[in-house]
């Protein structure tokens, strides 16, 4: 198993189904959990990428290489395809984003990272820079971590966000610039000045890179990720195959024209 998690991502854990089985999210996804889920094997994708991957970037950097979601999708599947076949009496389902797995929390308990102010996972090596998939199963494994673990709250990255959206450990996303960057609708004036001031017209970094963790976060070796990267959306003529496909045109066209006033 350990040949097959490691050909699949780079950081791996695994947290106990019953860990988190008061914890799920109410989704679509749901009805596919394997009914006797015992473990869940967390998995972090980085995405980092060199500097130069990011000159005159107006998105943010998880969303630089193509929609992560078809390549973590391709080596999850790939990973459940030969674990079916290694072990034909469990089950195996694997979920990424759309999950009713709470992953940050999940990946904490597994012993992947720790739990940052901003909500987000933080990794040793890769920082925050991750994204998150996981292959729950009727397989028992033993867990790989503990308690779950918060940052050290030196409070950078509450005072750094321009909608102070962060308090207390937690989120009021209607304050944070990436979900306003992903509103739809009109705006209000003050929400229009944080992303003309933020030069970002899709997400927002500001909390991670003012994080002390994230200083020497390592690069991805992840090839899909480098080879699909593309700096700056123009127009909504260049937003096919990104993360932000899923907003549809008036959202990022709205954001751009508002970059242009300046």
């Amino acid at each position: 198993m350990k040949k097959i998690l490691d050909e699949t991502a780079p950081l791996w854990g695994i947290c106990p189904f019953s860990e988190i089985k008061d914890n799920l999210i109410d989704c679509r996804a749901k009805s596919r959990l394997p009914l006797n889920a015992r473990s869940v094997i967390m998995m972090a994708f980085p995405y980092l990428l060199d500097d130069e991957y990011y000159k005159d970037s107006n998105i943010s950097k998880y969303s630089v290489p193509a929609d992560y979601h078809p390549i973590v999708y391709a080596r999850l599947s790939a990973a459940v395809e030969k674990l079916r076949e290694k072990y034909p009496g469990d089950e195996f389902e694997f979920f990424a984003d759309n999950s009713p797995v709470p992953e940050v929390r999940a990946a904490c308990i597994a012993g992947i990272g720790t739990i940052g102010s901003n909500s987000l996972l933080i990794t040793e090596k890769y920082g925050s820079f991750v994204f998150l998939g996981e292959i729950v199963t009727t397989l028992v494994l033993a867990g790989t971590g503990g308690e779950l673990t918060g940052c050290i709250h030196c409070g950078r990255c509450t005072e750094a966000c321009p909608g102070n959206a962060i308090r207390d450990g937690k989120i009021d996303k209607e304050k944070c610039l990436s979900y306003i960057t992903q509103k739809k609708g009109e705006l209000t004036e003050e929400e229009k000045k944080m992303i003309r001031e933020s030069g970002c017209i899709w997400g927002c970094d500001i909390c991670q890179n003012v994080c002390p963790l994230n200083k020497g976060a390592s690069k991805t070796a992840i090839t899909e990720f480098r080879e699909t990267a593309v700096a700056r959306a123009e127009d909504v003529n260049s937003i096919e195959g990104r993360a932000f496909a899923w907003r549809g045109e008036k959202v990022i066209k709205r954001n751009i024209d508002l970059q242009e006033e300046q």
